[in-house]
């Protein structure tokens, strides 16, 4: 099978930040919109954004924590939104909708990790829910003003997707939980959402990525027990990151998905998963680079946008034939 999953040498790497990947790109009058853009990385893409010219709406579940974090930035926006909750989706999108004004981007970056068992809504498990339902909504009730300027939609996901594909006999874990296989399948979720996404919208010139910004250390890991991150190699015992980890900076992390919505090199391009600022090759066995064949099958994409819109409601593909 012929894959796009190849690099295509974009110039920028690894240690590339995402006001690297802007500097000779103008986004005046461009209108973006960033979920979970009050913190981590997703603060630094808000910042590189707005920096660039462009207008930013962050939707954030804590306002005003949001309205603090981006006081300093020019061209920030806030409202309120919650992933969790399918009725703050709907509200957020029908406020904006009706301002009239339409989207050049949105990045799909907020999340959580590694949570303790937790159900939202109808008793939907917590990761699945938030970081891939949530987004599904976002977007679809968003296509409107999506469409007409042929947006870029950008997909967080990370290379936790190697830990698990779609678990099709339970998706929510209602027999037995683990909180890394449930992040696992949220970011498989996060890929296959963009590679069929961008098969539904490219005739509307709407095309989309997904990508793993890389390791950082950000407030993603709160769910995350001292000793746990110890074990596993990523701080020292007072708390400092260890170099063998290969942590990057929040400006490093960020830089990857602002590169998937802004770069000219990606015209005409688009269902594929980034890293590193390039394209990412296809995983190897063992390899924790790369993308597994499971996250950018166009068959389980399909079957996991019917599943999402049968559980969100939401579809504004539904009148294809």
């Amino acid at each position: 099978m012929t894959t796009a999953q190849h690099r295509i040498g974009s110039g920028f790497g690894a240690r590339s930040t995402a006001r690297d990947v802007l500097r000779d790109i103008d986004l005046s009058g461009k209108l973006a919109i960033v979920t979970g853009g009050y913190s981590g990385l997703g603060l630094e893409t808000t910042r590189a954004l707005a920096g660039a010219g462009a207008h930013v709406i962050v939707p954030a579940r804590r306002p005003d924590a949001a309205r603090k974090a981006v006081a300093d930035v020019d061209g920030a926006e806030v409202d309120e939104l919650d992933l969790g909750d399918l009725d703050s989706v709907r509200a957020f999108a029908e406020r904006f909708l009706a301002s009239g004004r339409t989207v050049d981007i949105v990045i799909d970056s907020a999340g959580i990790m590694a949570c303790p068992e937790t159900r939202v809504g109808p008793g939907w498990e917590a990761q699945f829910a938030t970081n891939h339902l949530g987004h599904f909504a976002l977007v679809g009730r968003l296509w409107p003003a999506i469409a007409p300027g042929g947006a870029r939609v950008v997909s967080v996901s990370s290379a936790g997707h190697h830990i698990s594909g779609i678990r099709w006999d339970d998706v929510h874990f209602e027999h037995g939980y683990d909180k890394w296989q449930a992040y696992g399948q949220a970011k498989t979720a996060n890929v296959l959402f963009a590679v069929e996404l961008d098969r539904l919208g490219r005739d509307a010139g709407v095309r989309a990525f997904a990508l793993h910004p890389g390791g950082i250390l950000t407030p993603l890991q709160r769910h995350l027990a001292t000793e746990e991150m110890v074990e596993r190699g990523w701080i020292d015992e007072d708390g400092t990151p260890l170099n063998p980890a290969g942590f990057k900076t929040p400006e490093e992390g960020a830089a990857t998905q602002v590169w998937a919505a802004t770069s000219p090199r990606l015209a005409g391009m688009g269902g594929v998963y980034c890293e590193d600022c390039d394209i990412a090759e296809p995983a190897t066995e063992g390899a924790r680079g790369g993308v597994r064949d499971y996250a950018v099958d166009p068959e389980e994409a399909r079957r996991l946008w019917e599943l999402s819109a049968g559980l969100t409601g939401v579809d504004p593909f539904a009148s294809r034939t």
